[in-house]
């Protein structure tokens, strides 16, 4: 562009004419010796404005003639002329051509730019000089629109941006959830494994915000102690940076390919795998367009000094935190607010020193997010997102004193340009490399400062949140299930099988405690089996009501088959729970009030079938949580014979009812009944075994 202006402004020195036509040996007598002085832009020269169409400049348009010792010089005429505008464009005017320089050396004149919007350009020149200095000014006029146009180009572009992250994140969860799900089920309390489970995380979920709050579900859910988590959300904020470091390889010349490709793979793949590998690149074109469109969007803010002025006040830290932070609140991602923040660099519209304090303030914006999620959340599941903010408020005190020293390093160890350090141009080659480079070295000198005492930090948030006894109304709540996973359908069936463990044991306890009102007469047992009977079909409706939702996921059929086996086994946890706290409550009722007592044998005949009963519910737990295809062979058999058992028990009591002894004893039908009403207890137990190996054999046949 340069050298193209530099020609034609020669062209023009050579062939610009004089008042009334070419230039004549009478036109030039009275020309000075134009080798002794030169033409410069003084500070505010006018030069790369930027005006709607059909308007005048805001400046005019200023040159300065000065001689060899730099003085300025007075008196001497100053030609302007057109070199190019837009085609088709009408209007462009410079006011006044031919300008006395003033007693400063100065010779100024104003511009209008024509009809058309686009790049504008004039010469300055000593007037008659026809081999020496001249001064090149361009223009660039927007469209009357331009506001409107750039407000729409940034909320599509950001929308766009937005969307390929949400696809690019949920491709890659689709993709590892199972690898994640198997890293989180063997975690170990190693720092240095949590470090990388957290980086590793992020990665695929493109956001430590989210992160974040699926730590605080995962210990709100029990499935993570909270000391562990630290290690973790160290990892977090370094797996974000990486994200950045993607955007800022400046890939969008590559987008439409990569959404080509993307939605190939999406649509015309047959394995799934690919068709995950698929949306997640479709997601990473989507991503770089949608930057492409808010980079263009953003390109007539670079002369518009009421946004470049705003801009420069970022610089105050104080400020640049506090916008980082709630613009990350607001976006729920960390990731995209860098990535605009990437986007304004691009143009050349922010500094590093700029930057940084808002990379400060975001990485205190994730744990806006996940205090957010912690609202409803246990008291251990809140130390999570005062952990988060602990750490990110600890490595923000730790540098906002020192940015501009740590700017320098980064502008040191990024990438250089060519170009002068002060050109807009260079700052757009060299700042979004330098924005990435000190999100990364920032996280990782925190890491590297706060993993040696996570133990330390743990026993602060203790402190800081004491455990408290949970209250009697919270049991009816559900511990493990967590709505904002279930978009990651193998984390979220595995909640859900937590869920149903818990009922599970809630049931096993029913089960242990319902033979105490026929045995000592307690009416308060009674109560508290019929409360948990309530507590089961709670759990149940709400296990059933989650499962629906990550079946509405679009999930492959492994997972609906998951589903559907937690689903059945809630269902008969919940059928064996009302026999417990319907049936057998009702009986015990009508027992207690009565003064009549079972017999020495016939007590210890209910009493061993019982056990038998709770060894068959607690195989059945052991069978649904480890999918143990012996065990459940094994539960079957034990069925047959704990049926045989159960005759042979039945048999004995109708012997003892017709000895004289027994004849008259009323408590025949109470012994029946809870034979009737363990045998059922027992069928369904077995019948959580059953489902898993038909269900398992099924497969295999098909």
């Amino acid at each position: 562009m340069w050298l193209r202006t530099i020609v034609c402004a020669l062209i023009l020195s050579l062939t610009l004419p004089a008042e009334g036509g070419q230039l004549s040996l009478s036109d030039t007598v009275n020309i000075p010796n134009t080798s002794d002085y030169v033409l410069i832009k003084p500070s505010k020269s006018g030069d790369k404005q930027h005006q709607k169409v059909n308007s005048r400049l805001d400046d005019p348009v200023r040159v300065k003639l000065i001689d060899v010792d730099l003085n300025p010089v007075g008196g001497y005429t100053v030609q302007f002329q057109v070199i190019t505008e837009p085609k088709k464009s009408e209007g462009f005017t410079i006011l006044t051509e031919n300008i006395l320089t003033d007693t400063n050396g100065i010779a100024l004149s104003a511009i209008l730019l024509g009809s058309e919007h686009g790049e504008y350009q004039i010469v300055a020149r000593i007037k008659g000089s026809i081999d020496h200095d001249f001064q090149v000014y361009t223009f660039h006029a927007r469209k009357s629109n331009w506001l409107f146009m750039l407000i729409i180009g940034l909320l599509g572009g950001l929308g766009l941006f937005l969307l390929g992250m949400d696809m690019m994140s949920e491709g890659m969860k689709k993709s590892a959830g199972d690898k994640m799900r198997t890293i989180l089920g063997n975690l170990t309390s190693n720092r240095i494994l949590a470090l990388g489970l957290g980086t590793f995380v992020t990665m695929i979920i493109q956001s430590s915000s989210a992160t974040s709050v699926m730590l605080v579900g995962f210990v709100n859910s029990k499935l993570m102690r909270f000391k562990r988590t630290i290690g973790i959300i160290l990892g977090a904020n370094i797996g974000t940076t990486i994200t950045a470091q993607l955007i800022a390889f400046k890939l969008t010349d590559y987008s439409l390919l990569l959404i080509a490709i993307g939605f190939a793979m999406l649509y015309f793949a047959k394995k799934q795998g690919y068709k995950y590998l698929g949306q997640s690149i479709l997601g990473f074109g989507i991503l770089f367009f949608g930057m492409y469109i808010m980079s263009e969007a953003m390109y007539p803010m670079r002369s518009f000094t009421p946004f470049i002025e705003l801009l420069q006040v970022l610089e105050n830290p104080l400020l640049g935190i506090f916008i980082g932070m709630i613009f990350t609140a607001l976006l729920q991602s960390s990731s995209a607010f860098i990535g605009i923040t990437i986007v304004l660099a691009t143009q050349g519209l922010i500094t590093l020193e700029a930057a940084i304090p808002l990379l400060l303030g975001s990485n205190i914006g994730t744990a806006i997010t996940a205090f957010l999620a912690s609202i409803k959340a246990s008291k251990e599941a809140k130390k999570v997102a005062l952990a988060n903010a602990f750490i990110n408020v600890f490595g923000m005190l730790l540098l906002v004193m020192w940015i501009p020293a740590f700017a320098d390093i980064i502008a040191n160890i990024s990438p250089k340009s060519t170009l002068p350090a002060s050109d807009p141009q260079a700052m757009a080659e060299t700042i979004p490399r330098q924005i990435a480079n000190a999100h990364t070295v920032f996280n990782v000198m925190i890491a590297v400062i706060i993993l040696p005492f996570t133990n330390l930090v743990a026993r602060i948030i203790d402190r800081i949140l004491p455990e408290t006894e949970l209250a009697e109304e919270v049991t009816m709540k559900t511990l493990y299930l967590d709505e904002n996973l279930i978009s990651t359908p193998a984390l979220g069936l595995n909640l859900a099988k937590q869920e149903a463990l818990r009922i599970g044991v809630i049931t096993q306890d029913m089960l242990s405690d319902s033979m105490l009102p026929f045995l000592t007469k307690q009416a308060h047992v009674l109560k508290d089996l019929e409360q948990r009977r309530k507590q089961v079909d709670k759990l149940t409706e709400e296990v059933n009501s989650y499962l629906m939702k990550i079946s509405r996921q679009g999930v492959a059929s492994k997972r609906t088959d998951e589903a559907f086996q937690i689903m059945y086994t809630v269902k008969e946890l919940e059928e064996i729970a009302d026999v417990i706290g319907n049936l057998m409550v009702s009986r015990a009722e009508i027992w207690i009030s009565g003064d009549i007592e079972f017999s020495r044998q016939g007590k210890k005949e209910l009493l061993e079938y019982h056990t038998k009963t709770q060894k068959q519910l607690a195989r059945a737990m052991e069978v649904f949580k480890d999918v143990n295809l012996e065990k459940a062979k094994r539960m079957k058999a034990k069925n047959k014979k704990y049926r045989s058992i159960a005759s042979e028990l039945e048999k004995h009591h109708y012997e003892r009812m017709r000895d004289e002894e027994f004849r008259l004893e009323s408590s025949g039908d109470s012994h029946m009944e809870l034979m009737t009403r363990l045998r059922t207890i027992t069928h369904h137990a077995t019948n959580i075994a059953r489902i898993l190996l038909d269900w398992k054999i099924g497969k295999k046949e098909s």
